[in-house]
């Protein structure tokens, strides 16, 4: 068992490499367990939380959204913590008011509904139906 530190895109991650099998790794990353598929398969390579396909135990394998800035003129709505998106509830061009549900996430097998924090009209959308995602990753921009 190895355990790292690493920080990515300014946020802490505490990373521990449980097993290794051939090309899959069980991992835990910030208290939560992920079942890792090691691309190429040869040795483990711990980098960039995006570069393996990282699946919840539970979930289908789904890309990982990685978190980013907002652009100029938008304002971005962001996972609170990462997990699975279960539901994208909005769609560009939607006028959206404060406190409305614009997505849902499952995170520790619980649903965790992510609100729109201002009024505004959806510009973009980020994320789909099953991807994974880190904590800050944008899910819908608003402007």
């Amino acid at each position: 068992m190895s355990t790292y530190n690493l920080k990515i895109n300014g946020k802490q991650y505490n990373v521990t490499v449980n097993s290794v099998e051939g090309n899959n790794a069980s991992v835990n990353v910030n208290g939560v367990d992920y079942n890792v598929e090691i691309e190429g398969g040869a040795a483990p390579v711990v980098a960039p939380v995006a570069a393996p396909v990282v699946v919840p135990t539970a979930a289908p394998a789904a890309p990982v959204a990685a978190p980013a800035a907002a652009p100029a003129g938008g304002k971005s709505i962001v996972s609170p913590l990462p997990g699975v998106i279960i539901s994208v509830d909005v769609k560009e061009g939607q006028a959206v008011k404060r406190g409305q549900k614009v997505a849902v996430i499952e995170a520790m097998k619980m649903e965790n509904e992510i609100l729109s924090e201002f009024d505004g009209t959806v510009t973009a959308i980020h994320v789909s139906k099953g991807d994974s995602v880190l904590e800050d990753a944008k899910i819908v921009t608003i402007s």
